[in-house]
């Protein structure tokens, strides 16, 4: 069966640490992870309230096949109403947290209310406390893993914590478990601090059992495993260069969006790519990478860990950062590097630390500064405003600045911390944010890569490439080719990304994997391990069914077909270079086909008949 079937429910306004029976009505709707926890979210916060008040929950949660055998089975989801877009929040992790959980004996669990003053969770097996964190409140992620781990003098327990940037309320902190692996996207950091809940601690002992079918499920999993390994770009790409993998080839293909998206080809993509991250440096003839790392139960291994030169002026006199940590994935070194105009590897690299450090989206964050370059370069921004930083595309010294301030909340750190909707129109340009429903984009540019406008523009919790990752397809040719310049078939490719995908992040499994699975290989190992029928269809339709339970959240908390939209510069603005140059993208094409594949209005409401296919509530 796979799921534990128990639920702790945490009150933070009681300080109550509370069992319940898992909904396995539900479990059979929506599997796991982010489809359950969604449909928990839905029944039990108002789509209205306020993402910072007491009223909105945070939930961390599994899959049924999180802590298993299988494959990449370590991930787990943070689901919640987001401060930076107002919509359904999920954001996915992977490390060793999610199946820590699991062989604690816990499926998911629930945060309400909030404290009054800082605490953190410490879960072993079924034993649940909240404990006093005033000593931790106002210390990094870093320094609050390292007090914890003293304090239970256990160095198996497993951690997730928020740091000084989400405590000072920036929009779009991570909540980061292992010391750099992040629920990074839409603020779920942020409503974790605003509850006063500084922590999660777990230790499980029991493992994961109960599988329906063990020798079935065990020869599925092998199978899948030499798939994986046999893949081009699982078993070879990923693990050598990890994401990086795409920096060169997504800047050849003039679509890696430079300066704030105003250029579609970065002249310093090759110094900050994966090949370059192997190089050795000319200083002390050592490579920015160390090691590729794996999550709990991955055969991919895609993490870095890396290194910042010595001697280089961000790290000068700071021996915190000389040891290994977290390296630099590709779209961390595209926000921070490509579009701020950054081709300095090592000062990437340093903040891609600070973001793991004090847990930050290094997307948004990079995003958001390179905004706030143009509002410079425009004049809208001055050193007045920013206390005597020149914020000027390509300066590696401003970059690190913006994210030292960012992280501790400290002066024009604030306005960054907005994340760039609210930054522009402060500022008087709201055109400049280069978002979709508050969120900002990856870094793939829609006038190079048609199918991921849609992507954007449709997504349900702002601009995202997990959602519906096209570029699969429009670049790599997974599972089959499609042009990336032009609109038709999108509509229907987009579509069957989205509900796809919904459906592995709701397993347990790590999206990497449909680089060289489809549903045909996911669907055997469900159906070995959980109690029910498993199929490819039905995964499909669960996912479905996910994508417009979320649909459903985002226009009851106010959203509506307006908002599918994307930022001018992407609809009227041709691209500038390369194989799509004088294109803009054509979301006016796609969008009307795409509503009418959903089977929803022409102005984007679900109808009565979808409502009633897919059993939604209310």
């Amino acid at each position: 069966m796979t799921w534990t079937k128990k639920v702790l429910r945490v009150n933070l306004t009681e300080g109550t640490c509370e069992p319940e029976a898992l909904n396995m009505e539900w479990a059979q709707e929506y599997l796991g992870q982010r489809g359950l926890a969604t449909r928990y979210l839905v029944e039990e916060v108002d789509p209205k309230c306020d993402p910072l008040g007491p009223d909105n929950k945070l939930i961390m949660t599994t899959g049924p096949l999180t802590g298993t055998m299988a494959s990449t089975g370590g991930r787990y989801s943070v689901v919640t109403k987001s401060p930076l877009t107002g919509a359904v929040a999920c954001s996915n992790s992977g490390g060793f947290l999610g199946a820590e959980m699991k062989s604690a004996g816990w499926d998911m669990i629930i945060f309400e209310g909030a404290s009054p003053n800082p605490v953190y969770l410490y879960l072993e097996n079924d034993k649940a406390q909240l404990l006093p964190a005033d000593d931790l409140w106002g210390k990094s992620v870093w320094e609050a893993d390292e007090m914890i781990h003293k304090k239970h003098q256990d160095a198996q327990v497993r951690i997730a914590a928020v740091g000084r940037a989400a405590e000072a309320g920036c929009l779009y902190s991570a909540v980061i478990n292992d010391l750099h692996r992040a629920a990074g996207r839409s603020g779920v950091g942020t409503v974790m601090a605003s509850k006063k809940l500084k922590a999660v601690a777990i230790r499980g002992t029991r493992g994961v059992g109960n599988i329906k079918d063990p020798k079935r499920f065990m020869s599925e999993v092998v199978a899948q495993k030499k798939v994986l390994a046999d893949n081009a770009v699982t078993g070879q790409g990923l693990p050598t260069y990890g994401t990086q993998v795409l920096m060169n080839v997504i800047n050849e293909l003039g679509a890696l969006p430079t300066r704030n998206m105003r250029e579609v080809k970065f002249e310093g993509a090759h110094k900050i790519s994966g090949e370059a991250m192997l190089e050795p440096r000319k200083s002390d003839g050592k490579p920015n990478l160390t090691t590729n790392a794996g999550c709990f139960g991955c055969t991919i291994a895609c993490g870095r860990i890396s290194t910042v030169d010595r001697g280089h002026f961000t790290v000068e006199n700071k021996p915190q950062y000389w040891g290994n940590s977290g390296g630099l994935e590709y779209e961390a070194a595209w926000a921070m590097g490509t579009d701020t105009g950054v081709d300095d590897l090592d000062a990437v690299t340093y903040v891609n630390f600070l973001c793991n450090e004090d847990g930050i989206d290094p997307i948004s964050f990079g995003a958001t500064v390179a905004a706030a370059m143009e509002l410079y370069a425009e004049g809208a921004i001055t050193k007045e405003h920013t206390g005597g930083m020149a914020l000027e595309f390509g300066s590696a010294k401003a970059l690190a600045w913006a994210a030292e301030v960012t992280c501790k909340g400290e002066g024009f750190g604030k306005d960054l911390g907005l994340g760039s909707k609210r930054l522009c129109e402060k500022y008087g340009r709201p055109e400049l944010s280069m978002s979709v429903k508050g969120q900002e984009f990856p870094a793939y540019d829609p006038r190079g890569i048609q199918g991921m406008g849609l992507t954007y523009a449709t997504s349900n919790r702002g601009a995202c490439h997990l959602r519906s990752y096209t570029v699969a397809s429009e670049v790599l040719g997974i599972p089959e080719k499609t042009d990336p310049l032009v609109t038709e078939g999108k509509a229907g490719l987009v579509k069957a990304f989205q509900d796809a995908t919904a459906a592995v992040d709701s397993s347990g499994l790590c999206v990497f994997t449909t680089f060289a699975w489809t549903l045909e290989n996911i669907a055997p190992q469900i159906d070995a391990a959980c109690e029910g029928e498993w199929t490819p269809e039905k995964l499909l339709e669960v996912g479905e069914r996910i994508w417009n339970l979320e649909r459903d959240f985002n226009m009851k908390a106010g959203l509506t077909g307006k908002d599918d939209t994307l930022p001018r510069r992407l609809l009227e603005e041709g691209a500038n270079t390369g194989p799509a140059e004088g294109k803009v993208n054509g979301l006016g094409e796609m969008l009307p086909e795409y509503y009418q594949l959903r089977g929803w209005t022409s102005d984007g409401q679900l109808t009565s008949e979808v409502r009633s296919r897919f059993n939604l509530p209310g």
